[in-house]
């Protein structure tokens, strides 16, 4: 048995803050949660991990809906190198993660996403695969490899589902491409979440899409038509649409602190913290390969050696929410963009990103600067 206590915590998550709370996790759930003394009764056992967080913050576990790797390795190139990457997102507070791959031939997708089935088969920390291509819009594929993009053929895209094993949790469309709509359907019959992006689609046709179960929105503002006066486009679209999620990327660079906050205020409770971070998160500047295409990364920022596309980021979920805090986003929401609401978009928002009893014992403690101290999943201590 595996028992936490964590006690003398300001709470924050998506219900709020709450001073001098403590929880009591048992076997990975969080079995009771309170504030004040109440937690020096307990009935709790000798070999019990015992904190106390010194009234620093305590939010959920983060979860990131879209990375491809960190710490010099990416997620394409296998069990090892995604062991390394996630090692290094742990560390910084990211307690479950979808592993994203970038466009490449059909069969090496296939081979990642067998290889990422049998990792989520071991790792209950991964909650399975999202492919980001190869189905995207050849005017707006960002850094990704124009030789891999195709359209999304019905043969393709059931070879990708079959090889996934029920894994492959989420997927970015362009819906313009031929096939698309259709394949929308079939990939929302078989419970996977698609998003719209890396798309040249107006407002009329991303509506559609959305119509046809698409739920998500892959890093708003990037790799899509802007906002115009005569032309909203897909942005707007998604901000109007109740039953729509949007990714964001907030490191200062993709999107601008001004207009990251005013997604938080057209789309309040949608917006979703992503780090689309590729190999050099948590790892030094230079050169890196994202899927074919060269990266040059300086003073942290990634750019594509031909072309001079941003290309990922070099992001981790704690400096988001710094960011996220600092630009004028309420706490609260800014804790809730990366835990409970890409739980709900994963349809978890019943097990995880919320500090309440029958919630899995993921945890995050930051200082008042929110800076991560300590990092729990399923109540055990996370390496740091």
């Amino acid at each position: 048995m595996t028992e936490l206590l964590i006690h003398s915590a300001t709470k924050v998550d998506v219900d709020g803050h709450q001073d001098a709370f403590w929880l009591h996790a048992v076997d990975g759930v969080i079995r009771s949660t309170g504030t004040g003394d109440d937690w020096r009764s307990l009935p709790v056992g000798d070999d019990a991990s015992v904190q106390d967080a010194h009234g620093g913050h305590l939010t959920p576990g983060f979860i990131d809906l879209h990375a491809h790797g960190g710490g010099g390795s990416s997620f394409d190139d296998g069990r090892d190198a995604i062991g390394r990457a996630l090692a290094v997102h742990r560390a910084h507070g990211t307690t479950r993660t979808l592993i994203s791959l970038v466009s490449n031939p059909v069969d090496a997708l296939v081979a990642s996403l067998e290889g990422i089935a049998d990792l989520v088969a071991e790792d209950p920390l991964v909650l399975g695969a999202h492919l980001e291509g190869p189905f995207l819009s050849p005017a707006k594929k960002g850094a990704h490899d124009p030789g891999a993009l195709i359209d999304p053929s019905p043969a393709v895209v059931e070879r990708l589902i079959d090889a996934s094993r029920g894994t492959l949790r989420q997927i970015t469309i362009a819906p313009e491409l031929p096939n698309a709509l259709e394949a929308i359907q079939v990939l929302v019959e078989a419970g996977v979440i698609v998003a719209v992006g890396h798309t040249d689609a107006d407002e009329a046709l991303t509506k559609t899409a959305f119509d046809l179960g698409a739920r998500l929105v892959t890093h708003v503002f990037n790799a899509m038509n802007g906002i115009h006066h005569r032309a909203p486009g897909p942005i707007i679209a998604s901000f109007a649409d109740e039953r729509v999620t949007v990714e964001l990327i907030l490191d200062g660079e993709h999107v601008h602190p001004d207009v990251a906050k005013l997604a938080f205020e057209q789309a309040p409770g949608r917006v979703a913290l992503i780090t689309d971070a590729m190999a050099a998160a948590g790892s030094s500047d230079g050169r890196y390969l994202l899927g074919a295409l060269e990266v040059q990364v300086t003073d942290g920022l990634a750019r594509l050696v031909e072309g001079d596309s941003i290309a990922g980021s070099t992001l981790t979920l704690d400096r988001a929410l710094r960011l996220a805090i600092t630009s004028g986003v309420a706490a609260d929401a800014a804790v809730g963009a990366l835990t409970s609401t890409p739980a709900r978009v994963l349809g978890l928002a019943d097990r995880f990103g919320r500090l309440a009893p029958g919630y899995a014992a993921d945890a995050v403690l930051l200082d008042h600067q929110w800076n991560v101290q300590a990092v729990w999943a399923d109540g055990s201590a996370l390496p740091r």
